[in-house]
């Protein structure tokens, strides 16, 4: 089906493989970095990802409506992906944990940035029966470039080339190229014309939507608030026995995983439905959490982290394609509205795990996390039966 799919679709896809690979380079490192190298504690790595996901909601939301307008997305993409590529490899330099949820934040700006624009571009260009697969191909590709990543890093670890601020500054490398294929991507303006004149948004995340879906968001949202972060997911593997150094080869088996269920993923939505997709994601990541709260060791914790694939897989490109179809020429605000309320209850969450993480330790956390997409789970399903009944 990949050969259905447009040209900039393809190339989106080339950009977020590049751009992942070296973001992953960084990314499952920083637990070891922030409470090894420089003494931080939990409820740190759960403002480090709370901190940088609220930021990156508040500038989607405002890059979102910008997006409306297909001639501004092009620049918009391009700025992001630059403020990135220049950021990330300075974490190298920090001597402190505030200055790498400093960074971490400046970096997630960038993502606020170019998303939104980038996601109303994927969905204006690609036909409406094939939007799961197109957000399909974009996060599986994703997710390659999250496994290549890791595993430079962990082979410049392994073999003393370098140490974990060197990996952290050779993540420029790949940066650079992620640039150029970008503005292939783009084109000249980065978007086709709207077709009809939509009149310009008012300044409300749910009313981005239209009128007749203002909830359209809040089951999403609701899942992003009950996640543990997965910085913390990372730290409870640590605890039950993996490795810092083999940390970098679980995280990239585990965007392995992930690659091959958002194609997957991305098929379902498109065949049963983005809601019945997303509420086989809820329901693996109860289990999932259960499995963390009571796991004992480092096998364990494998099976369960490399689980957090398929939770991600059947979650993202669904949540994707539900926005698609609700805002109708307004992909720019639907999407600016979706990563912000994403955000903003990442945030909460994240800050609010890390909290009960750090006092009550890792079980209590993810006892909680699985209780709470439990509930979200039934509500969904019961929600769901009084539907058809109706």
């Amino acid at each position: 089906m990949a050969s259905k799919l447009p040209r900039q679709v393809k190339l989106f896809g080339a950009v977020s493989l590049l751009n992942d690979f070296a973001s992953e380079m960084v990314y499952p490192l920083l637990p070891a970095f922030v409470t090894s190298v420089l003494g931080a504690g939990a409820a740190a790595l759960g403002a480090l990802d709370g901190a940088a996901e609220f930021a990156a909601a508040l500038v989607k939301h405002a890059t979102g409506r910008l997006a409306d307008r297909p001639t501004r997305r092009g620049p918009l993409v391009v700025l992001g992906y630059a403020v990135a590529v220049a950021v990330r490899p300075l974490i190298a330099l920090t001597g402190a944990a505030w200055q790498v949820i400093g960074l971490r934040v400046v970096d997630r700006v960038g993502k606020g940035i170019r998303t939104p624009p980038r996601d109303a571009i994927i969905a204006d260009a690609t036909p409406p029966e094939l939007r799961g697969r197109a957000f399909g191909l974009q996060r599986g590709l994703d997710h390659t470039g999250a496994v290549l990543g890791p595993l430079v890093a962990w082979l410049l670890l392994s073999t003393g080339a370098v140490d974990v601020r060197g990996v952290i500054a050779a993540s420029i490398v790949p940066g650079v190229l992620v640039l150029v294929l970008a503005m292939l991507a783009v084109g000249r303006y980065g978007g086709r014309a709207v077709r009809t004149a939509e009149p310009e948004p008012r300044n409300d995340v749910l009313t981005a939507l239209p009128p007749s879906r203002p909830t359209a968001l809040l089951p999403i949202a609701a899942f992003h608030l009950l996640r543990v972060p997965e910085t913390l997911i990372i730290l409870r593997a640590q605890q039950l026995g993996v490795p810092v150094a083999a940390v970098t080869v679980l995280w990239a088996a585990l965007h392995v995983v992930k690659a091959g269920s958002s194609f997957l993923g991305g098929r379902a939505s498109d065949r049963l439905g983005a809601r019945r997709t997303m509420w086989l994601g809820w329901a693996s990541y109860a289990a999932l959490a259960t499995g963390f709260a009571v796991a004992d060791g480092a096998g364990q914790a494998w099976v369960l982290f490399l689980t957090l694939g398929v939770v991600s897989g059947l979650t993202e490109s669904p949540e994707r394609a539900l926005v698609a179809a609700s805002a109708g020429t307004r992909q720019g605000s639907g999407f600016g509205a979706y990563h912000a309320v994403t955000g903003v209850a990442a945030l909460v969450g994240g800050l609010a795990l890390g909290l009960l993480y750090q006092r009550a330790g890792g079980a209590v956390a993810f006892w909680a996390s699985a209780a709470v997409a439990a509930v979200l789970c039934a509500v969904s399903a019961a929600s769901s039966l009084r539907t058809r009944r109706e």
